[in-house]
């Protein structure tokens, strides 16, 4: 049961509380607000990473209903009174968030109480991903298989099932770029032949299981495979990836794409997957007592050509693969679309066998799409500071600089940092700003800086009550210094603050150590496992 604490409306909550609630399929944002690194370390299953460091940036978008019941969770290390939970709670209480309670004793707990523990990132969506597997038998070729059948110039298409960039970053030899969502629609063109043998891979598993189970389900002629353990399982067996290559998917003919939309609604209705009518999805946007996320499942690109005002383009085949990150809602309703009649259908029926509440936009008329550019988050309204250095200003903020009379602190993702900071700036993620104190250079003043001047806004008043010297904001941030023609460095240095922002995936890069690659296959072999120890998802195959 809830328990009132002693700190304004925050109140306390349990194991019991939270696992009721999964159970029973109510709306709960259990939202783990630890960096992106320690929640891969151990978080209960469907604890969605919601770091407190960008509580302002992200509430408003992922979080769609403001009475919906939050549960906060962190480390459990320190009194539930001092908790980054406890800070993010009353955060998300300030922002108009009106059901937030805090998770008492944190990950620790949940482990006591008898909670299951979940190590990696993106792990619903990763442990459902091995369960189709266990249940569908999904068919799968290893590396040395694939590698043969490339030397002997045998009969086959292989296409990548992740992203374009990680695709162009390393890839199988041959290989075309396809992600998840698009392989349905466009595979018939890619391997006319139903005499030729489709390949998909990914870096893993999981997105080669899904690719391949994906065109299995809607019929297509075509043997089909996954390549066992994707990229990992290609550089295990000791053989040479490509790097750089551009081959991707061509637009499919009007044939084409009606045959794939007719496959991929039976797919779609087997699943359960309900139709709705635009006229129906206006209402539930105006809706406030059901939390819904509207998604447009096609391409960035197609998306920033024309979409529907309200949805947010996420590419059908990543929602599958990373659906907590744009969705920490469990429970909520799913609104997919897409122009083709395709991607919404193929994606929405693998988010309802992972028991999702999800629907399909039909029969829309083209001038629908009557939005251009790409997806805008809404934000929370930022507080106004009155100690901003404008944009005018930067060359004296430079000539401070080099005298050194003010340390420019950078609030940045790490991976923005390294990409190109203010020279002598000092990387501090803004939730290990007190840890960081001690190691701050001396200044007379400091002036805060992140990509927009955003985050610092937001950061300003609590970084202020910190320091003893005057605090100021970059008014439009890294993108204000570049525009006033100021040269930025790159790399890793000054880090005053650990990059645990961002959990480095085994599986990406080209520098993966062998022993990494291997563990993350023997964790996501023991995850069917983990899940029926834990048993609060619902997942349902078909």
């Amino acid at each position: 049961m809830f328990k009132p604490s002693p700190i304004d409306a925050v109140e306390l909550c349990e194991y019991q509380d939270v696992r009721n609630a999964l159970l029973e399929k109510r709306e709960i944002a259990f939202l783990d607000v630890r960096e992106e690194d320690p929640h891969a370390q151990a978080h209960p299953l469907f604890a969605a990473n919601f770091p407190l460091s960008r509580v302002e940036l992200d509430a408003y978008s992922k979080l769609p209903r403001r009475d919906v019941q939050i549960v906060t969770l962190d480390e459990g290390d320190v009194d539930v009174l001092e908790s980054d939970a406890m800070l993010a709670a009353r955060r998300l209480v300030a922002l108009g968030f009106s059901r937030v309670s805090v998770f008492a004793g944190g990950v620790r707990a949940w482990q006591a109480a008898g909670g299951e523990l979940f190590r990696d990132v993106n792990v619903p969506s990763k442990s459902f991903g091995e369960l189709v597997e266990a249940k569908r038998h999904t068919p799968s070729l290893s590396a040395p298989e694939v590698r043969a059948l490339i030397e002997q110039h045998a009969d086959i298409v292989i296409v990548d099932a992740r992203r374009y960039d990680e695709y162009n970053t390393m890839s199988i030899p041959t290989a075309t770029s396809c992600p998840g969502a698009e392989l349905v629609l466009r595979i018939a063109e890619l391997a006319p032949r139903p005499e030729t043998q489709v390949i998909v891979n990914c870096a893993g598993r999981t997105r080669s299981i899904i690719g391949t189970q994906s065109l299995i389900n809607a019929g297509i002629p075509n043997k089909v495979s996954a390549l066992r353990n994707g990229t990992i399982g290609w550089t295990l067996a000791g053989q040479a990836l490509d790097k750089g290559e551009t081959r991707k998917f061509k637009d499919v003919s009007e044939h084409t794409r009606l045959t794939a939309a007719v496959r991929a609604r039976s797919v779609a209705e087997r699943a359960g997957v309900k139709p709705v009518t635009w006229s129906e999805a206006q209402t539930w946007q105006a809706q406030a007592e059901r939390s819904t996320y509207f998604f447009d499942t096609r391409t960035p690109e197609e998306y920033a050509a024309g979409h529907i005002a309200g949805f947010r383009s996420t590419p059908g085949g990543q929602l599958v693969q990373e659906t907590e990150m744009v969705a920490p809602v469990r429970g909520a309703r799913i609104v997919l679309v897409d122009t083709d009649g395709v991607r919404a259908n193929m994606t929405a029926s693998w988010l309802a066998q992972m028991a999702w509440d999800v629907y399909v936009l039909t029969d829309l008329p083209a001038q629908i799409f009557a939005e251009t550019g790409p997806w805008v988050a809404e934000w929370a309204k930022p507080p106004v500071v009155k100690t901003n250095v404008v944009a005018e200003l930067v060359a004296a903020l430079v000539n401070k600089l080099a005298a050194k009379k003010i340390v420019v602190i950078d609030l940045s993702k790490h991976a923005q940092y390294v990409q190109g900071h203010i020279p002598g700036a000092q990387y501090v993620l803004r939730s290990q700003f007190k840890q960081a104190l001690s190691r701050l250079p001396m200044a007379s003043a400091v002036v805060l800086v992140c990509p927009d001047g955003l985050l610092s806004t937001y950061a300003h008043a609590e970084i202020a009550a910190l320091l003893k010297v005057p605090v100021s904001v970059l008014t439009g941030g890294l993108q204000a210094w570049k525009a006033a023609g100021q040269s930025v460095e790159k790399g890793a240095t000054a880090l005053l603050s650990d990059p645990i922002d961002r959990y480095k995936r085994p599986y990406e890069g080209t520098d993966a150590p062998h022993k990494a690659m291997q563990a993350y296959l023997d964790w996501e072999f023991g995850l069917v496992a983990q899940l029926g120890i834990d048993g609060t998802h619902h997942f349902a195959v078909l």
